[in-house]
């Protein structure tokens, strides 16, 4: 029996999936003080930490193949991947930063926007970060790299304490779309710009579905954590964007992303971003929700079902079925993040347009204004429905990435919550030395076995409008728990995760303030997970795998009558808990 107590504080292209696949050997991921003194940097470029390091390793002969077995390791555990030490435990002392990782401007054959316009209503929209992601491609790679990185250098001047990143949206090989940025500094184009010349999916005419162009996308990662390890950037990340739109990006593509190297790939889209795509004529563009209104095609892997081709609530299928692809990955006790995002290129209710001349040289002319209000887009603004938070240790373009790294992420639309905190403790066995063990979102807690485990969920309703001039009402809280098995599936096209299930529902209706809910989890004998998502209550129905598996999961969206605002959603990413002993 478990004991619940509550308390209140006041496009589409020729893709074929095989299913052959190559099982790796699991490593633990060396730490960013190891990589860098077992990188090719010279010893002037290291600090004296690193320095020292080196000299350690060079001392136990410990030289040569490290770095480039980091970037070939074929998965880590959640605590591995961490590698911060105690600025995660537990959570405590972070800073939650909203941002958007998906962003296009004038510099993509589809947008229309300045990095400017796109930064200032970001932030004016509650966005602390934000990554502006052009499309890759040959204009791209030729010109757009380059003239778009002095807008976004002035807009990191012009807004001080906003974090502008400069990112592209990658043509994975073989695959769908997905962000790939870079920290900041002197190399930030020249990387992004060899990165893009070499593995963009366009620029190699490497799109269809072939095993060679699979093994390019895996290429392409491993080449980033490279980049990182040779201290050309200071940090970089990749996340698969809109993953179930084309059906494309097939399980075991994705396993083989994460597995090339977790320190760069962490994740997807839980949530796409084009939100505005599913008002209704008269008001809105009258189409799909999130731009998912497509069927499977020959391009599309044969095992994913129609109703993937949709979302839910608002979110991929990937991520919204309990018990689907995204809880089959965590189910592996390995790192897979999902965020939320604006994907802008032209938003609704806006009332400027594109100039006359056309996309010249890999970029359109500043917008004008078009006298009208433009009703018929599919966006929305950075931070104006979708966000992304991450716990980071302060305030810097680093330490977001590393909680992104970390897992530190719960996502929201239409501003439903303004603050979740996600504690699992150990509240011990007897003397154990367990005993008080924190973890929170992303982390791994060890506890010896036999420990009683608690959740402790802390969330802050909201009390302001959001910026569809209402006070959202968060009416349920829903925990899903899955088992974890490390060794992993043995089909490497796996969807499902049949021991993952929502175990617990708490109607939270009227809530006001910040309120906690503590939960026990039981005694801990195997690894499992826990993760968290809440609503407002208006469209449920039973998952996709069934009502003894969710009984209240988010509803399939209908195309042409979608209203975003009346459908709000929060999920968490994970916490796993694992037995010592």
């Amino acid at each position: 029996m478990t004991h619940t107590h509550t308390h209140e504080h006041e496009h589409q292209h020729q893709h074929t999936h095989g299913h052959e696949h190559t099982h790796g050997h699991e490593h633990s991921a060396p730490d960013d003080l190891t990589l860098a003194a077992a990188s090719d940097a010279s010893d002037a470029d290291l600090t004296p930490r690193e320095l020292s390091r080196r000299v350690l390793m060079r001392a136990a002969g410990v030289t040569g193949a490290l770095t480039a077995g980091a970037a070939g390791m074929s998965g880590v555990t959640p605590a591995m991947a961490a590698g911060e030490g105690a600025a995660s435990r537990g959570g405590r002392n972070l800073t939650w930063l909203a941002g958007d990782h998906h962003i296009h401007t004038q510099f993509s054959s589809d947008g229309m926007y300045r990095v400017q316009d796109q930064a200032q209503n970001g932030r004016a929209y509650g966005l602390d970060w934000m990554v502006i992601t052009d499309h890759g491609g040959a204009d791209h790679a030729r010109y757009g790299v380059e003239k778009v990185n002095p807008e976004i250098r002035e807009a990191r001047e012009q807004l001080p304490g906003t974090l502008v990143f400069q990112g592209l949206e990658w043509n994975i090989p073989a695959a769908e779309h997905g962000t790939v940025f870079v920290a900041p500094g002197r190399r930030e184009v020249e990387v992004l710009k060899s990165f893009e010349s070499t593995y963009d999916g366009s620029v190699r005419d490497a799109r269809d579905g072939t095993p060679a162009n699979e093994k390019l996308a895996v290429a392409a990662i491993q080449w980033l954590g490279t980049q990182v390890a040779r201290r050309r950037v200071d940090d970089a990340l990749f996340l698969a964007n809109h993953p179930a739109r084309n059906g494309i990006d097939s399980p075991h593509e994705i396993r083989a992303w994460r597995d090339a190297d977790p320190r760069i790939a962490i994740g997807f889209e839980g949530a796409p971003g084009h939100q505005a795509g599913g008002l209704p004529k008269g008001y809105g563009p009258g189409g799909a929700r999130g731009g998912y209104g497509n069927s499977p095609g020959g391009s599309s892997f044969a095992g994913y079902p129609p109703e993937s081709y949709r979302t839910w609530g608002g979110f991929d299928w990937m991520t919204s079925t309990v018990g689907g692809l995204w809880d089959s990955l965590l189910a592996e006790g390995k790192p897979w993040s999902i965020s939320a995002n604006s994907d802008s290129h032209r938003n609704w209710g806006d009332t400027s347009t594109r100039p006359e001349g056309g996309f010249v040289e890999g970029q359109y002319g500043d917008p004008v204004y078009a006298g009208e209000i433009a009703l018929d887009r599919s966006d929305f603004w950075p931070g104006f429905y979708s966000r992304t938070h991450v716990g980071a240790s302060d305030r810097s373009y680093r330490a977001v990435m590393a909680g992104m790294r970390a897992g530190r992420m719960w996502v929201d639309h239409g501003r439903l919550v303004k603050a979740v905190d996600v504690q699992v403790r150990a509240t011990g066995r007897g003397r154990s030395a367990t005993a008080g063990a924190t973890e929170s979102l992303g982390g791994t807690l060890r506890a010896a076995r036999g420990s009683r485990i608690q959740l402790v969920l802390t969330v802050t309703a909201q009390d302001l409008p959001n910026w569809s001039q209402f006070v959202p009402s968060l009416n349920r809280i829903d925990l899903v728990r899955g088992a974890v098995d490390v060794s992993g599936p043995s089909d490497r096209d796996a969807f499902t995760a049949p021991d993952t299930k929502v175990v617990e529902r708490w109607d939270t209706s009227g809530r006001t303030g910040t309120f906690t809910i503590t939960h026990d989890l039981g005694t801990l004998d195997a690894p499992f997970y826990v993760r968290l998502r809440g609503t407002d209550g208006n469209h449920s129905q039973p998952g996709a795998l069934g009502a003894q598996i969710d009984a209240e999961g988010p509803k399939l969206d209908v195309a042409g009558d979608a209203d975003p605002w009346v459908d709000l959603w929060f999920y968490t990413n994970p916490v796993w808990v694992v037995p010592t002993r």
